[in-house]
Parts: structure tokens; C-alpha cells; sequence
């Protein structure tokens, strides 16, 4: 099996498998008072000063969430709700469509249940929101904004936000702001301190840590309002038993990652651009997707996503057959009741819907090696023939 789907879930870090077993085998709520109680919050808050140093943030930021998407959750509605409560004028979100899901449904839902105005930014080609963008948004109505939402790095594509800049202009209006950094860490040098962010989404299988883990870093003068209520865990910002184990394992993966960073993402990016090179050399009408002007610049690009779109083709049906192969991409198109949709990225970049349909992205990570890529560039040919003679559905 040769796997380039790292962006959607990574293999386990060896350290966080150990880790995560060994409080896997122990007895304890982290709530509890007893030794045992003890031991399992000893092994939260020891975890949580280590997560805390490999983002640059004080382990009192953190809040231990099952994972990105509810992290995400927590941030946009809650930040919502708490602005609102405090300002009724308040009801206005600013976001850009290349979001990831777990912020984009809610803030639909936000719109149809809560009252929300979602002020939809427009992104560049790369697919970038640009500062000049979000402070024109801003200045026609800032008594209004509640939030800001800008994800770090794009999950499809690979685009690195302005995000200092962002920050600078948000608060230049006295808006909090959010990003969903699931993408970044472990590729990016992210410190949470130093951005000036207010919340900000990570998650433990994207790093080498266990699935069903993650955590909201908030800034210490927010204060949005629990999705959850019960035993008040999380500064009563996330009630719910910790999950010690897989908190243990989190910790461990972040530091791994965090000390591996800047060689691995040389080594990565190695790889992604003989990928690059080697699809656009054996199919010469794959368009990569992005600014040509940065696509492999690491400021603005991920080191460890190339996302390619196959003119005539449709995109599960590259999955498929390069699965079949023993091959494992993923595809940016969404199926709805059995008919394949163009990627909501690519459509936000400006993208024909019809070419958005034939999109494939190939992500690497820790485990990648020149052989998988080899393959791959091997396999990509005629995969591309059989997926065009078949056309779009």
C-alpha cells in the first residue's frame, strides 16, 4: 500500500503508540480524588504543558476537546454566542468558503438558527484571504462583526494564510479571530502566543497522535460559551471525562513533531516537488492548483500537499482506479445523493466547475518515501486514460 492521504489521518508517532498504551492499561478519572484520580490528572496536566510548548502557547490556553471538528464548533459558536450576549448588534461572522467543514456547516447552522450574517470573503487564485480584503469587510460595519474565522492552511490545496496580518487588521477593530490550524502543525512553525490569535483549532491524527483528541487554544480574555454542560471540566469552557491515554498520546506526537519540523519539511517538500514535476512531465494537461508564483514557496504553501486537476476526468473515478493499484489519494469533490460535486475550494478559487470535478490531492507525511512518489508518477498515466475515456458522469 502506497499512502498519500496524510492530511486526512497520519500513522500513529511509535512514541505516542507507547505512550497512549501504557495509560491505556491504568485506572483513573482525572476528576477523581483518589491516587488514581491523582495519577490520570497528573498525566493530563503534564500532557497539556507539553502540547502547550510545542504551539507556543501557556498550558492554560488549552482546552481538550475529541478533535478538530469540535474544537471548531466550540470556537465558532460559542465566540458567537458570547459576543452576541454581550452586544446584540453583534451577529456578524466573517469567513472565507475554502474552510474546512467543521467550521463551514456551522456557520451555516449559525445563519439558519441563531440569527448569523456570514460575510462571505472572497480568496485570490491561491486561494488566499487577503488583509486588504477582510479590513474593507470590516471597516463598512464593525460595530456589527462578532468574529473572524481563517484557517492557517487549506486542507485541499495546500495555501498558507497572511495569519499575523489577519490578526493585526481584526483587532485593529477590535474583532476576536479564529483559525483552524489542524493543517499547520507539524509543517509550519505555529506559535500561538506570537500570532495573536484568540482561538485556535489542533488535532491529535493529522500530527502522529491518536484520533479523537484535540484542543481549542483560547486566548485567556475570550470566553466563548460551552457547546457542553455537566461536570465543568476545561475551565468549564468543555465539560466531559478527559480522555488521559489519548491525551498522553497527543502530547507526545506534538513534541515529535514539533522537534522533527524543519527537517522533515525539507525532506517533504523534496517529495512533493519531484511529485510535482514528475505528474506534470508524464501528464502534461494536469493543472496544479494555486498561484504558479507560489505554489512551492513554504510562506505560502504547505510542504506537504500537491492538489492537481485532470481536464476530461472525474474524480473518484482517478481514486478508484489508483486505489486498485494499491495507490490511496483523496479527492476534493463531495458526493450528494450519488452524483459527484466540484470542490467548494476550487469553486471559491474561481475554478470551472467541470475541471474542480477531475481534482486529486496527494499529501504526504512522515512515512512518505521517493519510492511511493515513484509509483505513483509510474501508475498516474494510464489511470488518467482509463478515467477520461470513461469522462464525466
Amino acid at each position: 500500500m502506497i499512502y498519500l492521504d496524510h492530511a486526512a489521518t497520519t500513522p500513529m508517532h511509535p512514541d505516542a503508540i507507547a505512550a497512549m498504551a501504557e495509560h491505556l492499561a491504568r485506572v483513573g478519572n482525572a476528576n477523581s480524588l483518589h491516587a488514581s484520580g491523582r495519577a490520570a490528572r497528573r498525566v493530563v496536566e503534564e500532557s497539556r504543558e507539553t502540547l502547550a510548548a510545542a504551539v507556543g502557547a501557556r498550558p492554560s490556553h488549552i482546552v481538550f476537546t475529541s478533535g478538530g471538528t469540535e474544537a471548531d464548533n466550540l470556537a465558532v459558536k460559542g465566540l458567537y454566542w458570547s459576543r452576541r450576549a454581550d452586544d446584540a448588534r453583534r451577529t456578524r461572522v466573517l469567513a472565507a468558503k475554502i474552510e474546512h467543514h467543521a467550521v463551514l456547516d456551522p456557520l451555516v447552522w449559525l445563519e439558519e438558527h441563531e440569527g448569523a450574517t456570514i460575510d462571505w470573503l472572497p480568496v485570490d487564485r491561491a486561494g488566499r484571504v487577503l488583509p486588504e480584503v477582510l479590513d474593507e469587510a470590516l471597516r463598512a460595519d464593525p460595530d456589527s462583526a462578532a468574529l473572524v474565522t481563517v484557517m492557517w492552511a487549506n486542507n485541499e490545496v495546500g495555501t498558507v494564510q497572511p495569519i499575523q496580518d489577519l490578526v493585526a487588521v481584526a483587532h485593529a477593530y477590535d474583532v476576536p479571530i479564529h483559525s483552524d490550524a489542524v493543517q499547520a502543525v507539524g509543517h509550519l512553525p505555529v506559535d500561538f502566543t506570537a500570532s495573536g490569535l484568540d482561538a485556535m483549532t489542533v488535532t491529535g491524527h493529522k500530527i502522529g497522535g491518536p484520533i479523537g483528541v484535540g484542543a481549542l487554544l483560547l486566548d485567556r480574555k475570550v470566553h466563548p460559551t460551552p457547546l457542553l454542560h455537566g461536570g465543568g471540566q476545561e475551565r468549564d469552557v468543555r465539560s466531559g471525562t478527559l480522555d488521559a491515554p489519548a491525551i498522553a498520546g497527543f502530547a507526545v506526537a506534538a513534541t515529535a513533531a514539533a522537534q522533527d519540523r524543519d527537517e522533515e519539511s525539507v525532506r517533504i517538500a523534496s517529495l512533493r516537488d519531484a511529485l510535482i514535476d514528475g505528474v506534470l512531465k508524464t501528464v502534461p494537461d494536469a493543472i496544479l492548483s494555486g498561484d504558479p508564483n507560489c505554489d512551492r514557496d513554504p510562506r505560502h504553501r504547505l510542504p506537504s500537499i500537491a492538489h492537481f486537476c485532470f481536464p476530461g476526468c472525474e474524480g473518484d473515478s482517478l481514486l478508484l482506479l489508483l486505489d486498485a493499484r494499491g495507490i490511496e489519494v483523496s479527492t476534493g469533490s463531495a458526493c450528494s445523493a450519488g452524483i459527484a460535486q466540484p470542490s467548494h475550494v476550487l469553486l471559491a478559487m474561481g475554478a470551472d466547475p467541470d475541471l474542480a470535478r477531475g481534482s486529486l490531492r496527494f499529501s504526504l507525511g512522515r512515512t512518505s518515501t521517493p519510492e511511493d512518489v515513484e509509483s505513483l508518477v509510474s501508475a498516474l498515466p494510464s489511470v488518467v486514460d482509463r478515467a477520461r475515456s470513461a469522462g464525466l458522469s
